[in-house]
């Protein structure tokens, strides 16, 4: 008898509109000779500080869950590496929860990201386009958790902020910006005087 084989999953649709718009647009924009030298995507880490963390330690292992839901893959616990008795906190206590998304989990998050969850945002105009570091990765605040459909405002003790790091393979910030929004990212237009 045969070996039972999984059923084939459909590509996420953010990676296919990758593949079939965003790719030959950088090719022209950028005049790259071979496909695989168009910046793409690697990894998304999603990040939670919890302050209170230090003092309840179900405030972390709640923010760890909610993040878990959010994303789609378990969140990891991080510790504190160093004590800082300014804020009470000592060497291995808990502060916070982090997430590394990549491949198809990457381009799923990052579609319910800028197609439902930035709509969502109270008086919304855009992200900023300072927030590209010099190796083509940009890093954007998320002021509450609620902004996720995925989360019940019931069972929501306390509002959370995230960071949320898109790395890219992109070589400079021009790269980086027309990336990603050619991937949909709602940039700020640029004021003018």
């Amino acid at each position: 008898m045969p070996a039972a084989t999984a059923p084939v999953q459909p590509a996420p649709r953010l990676l296919e509109r990758y593949r079939n718009a965003v790719i030959p647009a950088l090719m022209k924009q950028f005049g790259y000779k071979n496909r695989f030298q168009v910046p793409r995507l690697e990894k998304i880490v999603v990040n939670m500080g919890v302050g209170q963390g230090a003092a309840d330690v179900k405030l972390v292992e709640q923010a760890a869950k909610e993040l878990g839901l959010i994303v789609g893959q378990r969140a990891v616990i991080t510790r504190a590496k160093k004590a800082i008795s300014n804020f009470k906190i000592k060497e291995g206590q808990p502060v916070g929860a982090k997430v590394t998304l990549r491949r198809t989990r990457m381009y799923e998050f990052f579609d319910r990201l800028v197609n439902v969850a930035m709509p969502r945002i109270r008086d919304f105009r855009g992200v900023s386009t300072e927030a590209f570091d010099g190796g083509g990765n940009y890093s954007m605040g998320l002021t509450e958790q609620m902004i996720f459909p995925e989360i019940d405002y019931d069972k929501v003790t306390r509002v959370q902020g995230m960071d949320v790091i898109i790395c890219t393979s992109a070589k400079s910030r021009e790269e980086a910006h027309e990336l990603l929004k050619q991937l949909g990212v709602p940039f700020k237009e640029k004021e003018q005087r």
